[in-house]
């Protein structure tokens, strides 16, 4: 048994991380618990055939709030980019790629008319992310709480939106629940530059481009500024380890006890009150509070157990939409694959295969039936062109997002993995020739293999859908929207909290602001 007064964090994902290195840093005695023999959750690198390193999980840096960075010194902790401001590749099977920096088409055939109607729309979906983005560092206010401070949150958002002007905010409104796929069919005639628009408003969800709420989660993707540019993605040096290492140097700094290699079987209860935690060796740990980067299901159903919650509470919780759907490829290649039409110096960018709207439908219409795409879309980084740490000389590591494939398949992943591997190489080496003559080592992660390697239940590397219903104070479900949970001194600081996914850190800072003010860790 060990001493009170402290807080325990149950996982050291990047949000745990950033809550236990505010709470640390603002006096707080701190041990953080992690279950793998490392910190970083999903945000890892590791090692998937000899000398071939990769992104784990997140391969590409985007919404890392700058604030957290600064606050943190993270640069002084060893992190680096090793590209910031990628440009997006619309990858061609026959044709000639577009090539996207930002509102400007630098490369491939895009009419005058929707050169125009591109830096416009830009415009327009930046400013409406700048909503969005503000919101991040923000703890929800509960709906009709009549709490004064809370009423200011309301009105800071109704502000926010407010001040768009009347046009832009009547545009602002009428877009938040559409489908991406109407916007973009009235704003451009070419299928090409439709196709790599509508990929990041359903990238990560299960989710179409005809499907609600991806226009906002086009915006959600666009709120980050990482490397201090707006909507931009950036490779750190090192992968997407070396933020969650340089994350854990900052609160070893300020103090926490980082133990790894420690699972946490059960949260402990004294009456209606948290007390502390059984690992799953059997060791006892007490404490006044706990944080859990876990995802909300594992936190509620399994480690605190739904009996411990009032019923309405755990069916809200039951019901949290939260069934992965996005694969993780990895490749080990030889030396650098040459796709079609694309010149060399654009291979270390963002690469998509997403060439219109009724691909990326005609992908996600499997998955409605618990059945893989068998023309999936891919969001692919080449990283070592930019990083030669993570492949030997002359060598390359493929990374890809592969839609769709559902956590719950039918007939199990165990007998249709290598159908899907299989399916997911056809096209890239349509896209690749040669590709499949270049690899070395290949590793394919369904949902389920997310699930276990990384402990999210469902696979879903969000912790839940992002979607306005699974947003803010709804997020995780309603009744639940301030990182405080129905049992005094628990507390949720993961994805699955407002903000939510992407590594960013806001969940895991606001739910160190919202503990700090608590009576449990006075």
């Amino acid at each position: 048994m060990t001493e009170l007064k402290r807080i325990l964090v149950i996982g050291g994902g990047h949000n745990g991380l950033v809550c236990a290195a505010y709470l640390a840093r603002a006096g707080r005695k701190v041990l953080l618990l992690e279950a793998a023999p490392r910190v970083g959750g999903a945000a890892i690198t590791r090692e998937f055939a000899p000398g071939f390193k990769v992104s784990a999980g997140a391969h590409l840096l985007h919404l890392l709030d700058p604030q957290i960075e600064k606050e943190l010194a993270l640069a002084r902790h060893g992190l680096s980019y090793a590209r910031t401001s990628l440009k997006t590749v619309s990858l061609s099977e026959t044709g000639e790629p577009l090539v996207l920096d930002g509102a400007t088409v630098v490369a491939g055939k895009v009419s005058a008319s929707d050169q125009a109607a591109l830096a416009s729309h830009r415009a327009r979906m930046q400013k409406f992310a700048r909503v969005v983005a503000r919101q991040h560092g923000r703890v929800p206010a509960r709906l009709a709480s009549g709490n004064w401070r809370e009423a200011l949150t309301a009105a800071a958002l109704a502000f926010d939106i407010r001040r768009l002007g009347r046009k832009d905010m009547r545009e602002f409104l009428r877009l938040a629940t559409m489908n991406i796929f109407d916007v973009l069919e009235d704003t451009f005639d070419g299928a090409q530059l439709k196709g790599a628009l509508a990929l990041d408003g359903v990238l990560g969800a299960k989710l179409g481009p005809r499907s609600g709420n991806t226009v906002f989660n086009s915006w959600y993707r666009a709120s980050g500024d990482a490397g201090g540019r707006a909507g931009s993605f950036a490779l750190p040096a090192g992968g997407m380890g070396a933020v969650t290492q340089a994350l854990a140097a900052a609160a070893q700094a300020a103090g926490v006890e980082i133990r790894l290699s420690s699972p946490v079987a059960s949260v402990l209860l004294n009456g209606d009150r948290v007390s502390g935690v059984r690992l799953e060796n059997g060791e006892t740990l007490t404490a006044d509070v706990i944080v859990s980067n876990a995802d909300p299901k594992t936190t509620l159903m399994k480690l605190l157990g739904a009996r411990h919650l009032e019923t309405e509470f755990a069916r809200r919780v039951h019901n949290l939409r939260a069934v992965g759907t996005a694969a993780k490829l990895h490749l080990a290649l030889s030396g650098l694959p040459s796709f079609r039409g694309l010149p060399a110096e654009h291979a270390g960018e963002r690469l998509l295969i997403a060439p219109d709207l009724g691909y990326i439908e005609r992908a996600f219409n499997p998955a409605k039936y618990r059945e893989f795409s068998g023309e999936p879309v891919l969001e692919i980084t080449l990283p070592s062109v930019h990083d030669a740490s993570l492949a030997p000389a002359g060598k390359h590591v493929l990374s890809a997002i592969v839609q769709y494939a559902p956590h719950d398949i039918a007939g199990g992943w165990e007998t249709q993995r290598e159908r899907f591997a299989t399916a997911t190489l056809a096209v890239l080496e349509r896209y690749a020739p040669g590709l499949r003559a270049q690899i070395v080592a290949s590793e394919l992660l369904t949902p389920l293999d997310i699930e276990r390697e990384f402990r999210m239940a469902g696979g879903h590397w969000h912790h839940g859908e992002l979607s306005l219903d699974q947003f803010m104070m709804l997020r995780p479900v309603a009744g639940a929207g301030q990182y405080a949970m129905p049992v005094t001194g628990l507390y949720l600081c993961g994805a699955g909290c407002h903000p939510g996914g992407g590594v960013m850190g806001s969940a895991g800072r606001n739910a160190a602001r919202v503990i700090l003010k608590s009576r449990q860790a006075a």
